[in-house]
């Protein structure tokens, strides 16, 4: 596990940037979600041979940890959600706001998972 910013109540540590670890994170923070970070995975896999190119790989790895990063945080977790449940908000300003958030929640989670 890795050293981490305080963020508040974390669910658990920052994984290390491995699928292994990320596996493992997912499996307490969204067990819901392995299959399909297993299908990615093994889409990532397919085009870097495909490619001659570990950028795929990198990118599923910088992706799932990104994920992982909500997931674990409950105040990322939360604005995540509230703005996901908003974007199709009948309200137009409602929904840009929201997609805003959004945006702001996933480069937020990015940034510390580059760190």
């Amino acid at each position: 596990m890795s050293i981490q910013a305080d963020h508040g109540h974390e669910l658990i540590p920052r994984p290390e940037q491995t699928p292994d670890a990320l596996r493992a994170a997912l499996a307490v923070v969204a067990p819901g979600r392995l299959g399909e970070m297993q299908s990615t995975k093994d889409e990532a896999f397919a085009k870097a041979v495909e490619w001659q190119s570990l950028s795929p790989v990198r990118s599923w790895v910088l992706a799932w940890a990104r994920d992982i990063e909500i997931a674990r945080r409950p105040d990322l977790s939360v604005r995540h959600a509230r703005a996901k449940s908003n974007l199709e908000h009948e309200d137009p300003v409602v929904a840009r706001d929201a997609l805003r958030e959004l945006g702001d929640v996933l480069d937020e989670a990015m940034k510390t998972v580059r760190e």
